[in-house]
């Protein structure tokens, strides 16, 4: 840790000093190490107090040099809002962090965020586990807050691809919450990032929870919901996304099932429907999707050969009349029937009425 991030450390350990208080200390002084060796009168004319100045901890304090060893042995970070390194959706937030506790390596990738209720079902369990695989898979880095439920199915479903994603805390970085979780933080550290706004110590208390949704939702191009009671911290996340700008999806859910009423309202007020990965794609990276569509055409023709290979080629997104397949393929149209059966099967070829065919959606 350099002496810049020492002093940056003082200041954010200093009971009542935030980022507001940050953001004016760098401002006027232009570096948190220049704010803290300036005399007091001038911290004054930064906007500081007098009590909250005689508050900073001292170079030598034992409980700022205990914190101090203790982010050093988990090799954790501290990203101010001027580093380089800070991401630049969340600097783009009305309200950004000053700083925030990082252990682990941010992901250079576009963010999706995926939250949702602690009590979740297991179809909705299952369904964000899939849609976090399904995105990871596609180069997106799936954003959540390593809660139970919604959170921890996110994140699961990212590794499960060897995809990138990144946990949020609502506590200090030196802290697991919920501890059963235990396993899956370390799975993340080890590729990915966790990353706290809070100091070492803070315990997870439930007003920290809406600050750590804002940070997911600015982090991140777009979020989704699955699963939410009227009433449910994730609606803060969407609440923050709409604020933000970001695209705001939803997973419909059972209209008797609780937890979907606050998911199926915000359908109702517009967010944007979410049933497999592709829609969401095809709202914020159309590209990838093709790029993907591409790959899986590639691998369909690279397994085919000989007469089946000759009948795909001879197939557009025109439709073609068995006849005329057969005619350019010299072949009968009852072979031409057996071998467009097999293609259809397999996804490469869609019947149409009136025996014409198209290639398939794959």
């Amino acid at each position: 840790m350099d002496e810049l991030q020492r002093a940056l450390l003082r200041l954010h350990l200093t009971p009542g000093l935030g980022r507001v208080a940050l953001f004016k200390l760098n401002h006027y002084f232009g570096d948190f190490l220049s704010a803290l060796n300036a005399p007091p009168k001038q911290l004054e004319e930064a906007g500081l107090s007098r009590k909250l100045i005689d508050k900073i901890p001292a170079e030598n304090e034992p409980a700022y040099l205990q914190t101090r060893r203790k982010l050093e042995t988990l090799q954790v970070r501290l990203i101010s809002f001027w580093d380089p390194d800070y991401p630049s959706l969340l600097r783009q937030i009305h309200d950004p962090p000053a700083l925030f506790y990082l252990r682990g390596t941010l992901p250079s990738k576009d963010c999706f965020a995926v939250v949702g209720s602690r009590r979740a079902t297991t179809a909705g369990r299952q369904l964000t586990r899939d849609l976090g695989k399904n995105l990871a898979m596609h180069d997106i880095c799936i954003v959540s807050g390593l809660a139970r439920g919604i959170d921890t199915a996110a994140h699961c479903g990212a590794l499960d691809a060897n995809g990138a994603t990144i946990a949020v805390l609502g506590c200090g970085i030196d802290r697991i919450y919920p501890q059963e979780n235990v396993k899956l933080f370390h799975e993340i550290l080890q590729h990915n990032a966790i990353i706290s706004e809070y100091p070492p110590g803070t315990p997870p208390l439930a007003g920290h929870f809406p600050g750590r949704n804002r940070i997911i939702s600015g982090l991140s191009r777009g979020v989704l919901i699955v699963e939410a009671a009227e009433g449910s911290g994730s609606l803060i996340t969407g609440d923050f996304a709409l604020e933000q700008g970001r695209e705001l999806f939803a997973a419909p859910g059972t209209v008797q099932n609780p937890t979907s009423k606050g998911v199926n309202r915000l359908l109702k007020e517009g967010a944007q429907l979410v049933t497999e990965a592709a829609d969401i794609l095809q709202e914020l990276w159309p590209q990838q999707l093709s790029r993907n569509q591409q790959q899986i055409v590639d691998q369909f023709v690279n397994q085919l050969d000989g007469v089946p290979l000759n009948i795909y080629q001879q197939l557009s997104h025109e439709p073609l009349h068995i006849d005329e397949i057969g005619r350019k393929c010299g072949l009968t149209p009852m072979e031409v029937s057996a071998i467009l059966l097999d293609l259809e099967l397999q996804g490469g070829v869609q019947a149409l009425p009136g025996n014409s065919y198209i290639r398939g959606q794959l």
